[in-house]
């Protein structure tokens, strides 16, 4: 005698009180809005002078002078585009002065700088990207006039070309270096309601010998300070006193 199974379907699951739903409903509408009012948005970009990288950074200063023959390190085109969308303005030069000793600079400025999105620019990643080894030597400060400014040295090596590099990047007027030391001052900023603005700043030198690579851009960071226009020094050097 056959006998059949049958299966019996399990209960619906029940449904949620009303007064539940209408909590969450609340809740969720209630978190998009503090989400949409703890959003920064005053642009303190707005509110001070402007940058303009090429007219601030003059072609010629101190015993330093423009010199057309030598190009900095450039990311290739499809970072360029990248950088195109994430900076407001960029600077690359070279210096050279009568001794016939150059420093390279590079400034890329952003009036957005609220987020993590430009690390693409970093030096370690850009000189990476066009073949060089980059090895990290240390996180420092230089002391230029009463103004203390944090900084990291690397060298690029590719092939022969050996390159010591110093950089830092700003943000408003506090210059500080990527990683948890950006991240802060990014949260600090949030936390009053603004987007601060910024730029990284990169100097680099062709150099077998680093102590006198970092002497000589030590140099040409002094004089370029004196040369920026004071109401937007900070802006480019942060507005650390030195102890």
């Amino acid at each position: 005698m056959n006998t059949s199974t049958v299966e019996q379907a399990s209960p619906a699951p029940a449904p949620l009180p009303i007064k539940r739903v209408l909590l969450m409903v609340a809740l969720m509408v209630l978190a998009a809005a503090a989400g949409e009012w703890l959003r920064p948005t005053y642009r303190l970009a707005e509110h001070k002078p402007a940058i303009k990288l090429e007219q601030q950074v003059p072609e010629a200063f101190g015993e330093w002078r423009l010199d057309r023959s030598v190009a900095p390190v450039v990311p290739d085109p499809g970072l360029q585009a990248m950088l195109d969308a994430l900076y407001s303005q960029t600077l690359a030069r070279t210096y050279i002065n009568a001794k016939g000793e150059r420093v390279m600079l590079s400034i890329a400025y952003g009036s957005d700088q609220s987020n993590e999105a430009t690390a693409v620019h970093r030096p370690e990643f850009c000189y990476s990207a066009q073949g060089f080894r980059v090895k990290t030597l240390e996180s420092s400060r230089l002391t230029i006039d009463n103004t203390s400014v944090p900084v990291a040295r690397l060298v690029g090596q590719l092939g022969r070309r050996v390159e010591p590099i110093t950089y830092w990047v700003t943000l408003d007027e506090a210059a500080t270096l990527p990683g948890f030391g950006r991240k802060l001052q990014q949260i600090r900023y949030g936390l009053m309601g603004q987007i601060p603005d910024g730029m990284l700043v990169r100097v680099s030198s062709i150099s077998t010998s680093n102590d006198e690579a970092f002497a000589m851009q030590q140099r040409f960071l002094e004089q370029m300070y004196a040369a920026v226009p004071a109401e937007v020094r900070t802006r480019y050097f942060g507005a650390g006193k030195a102890s």
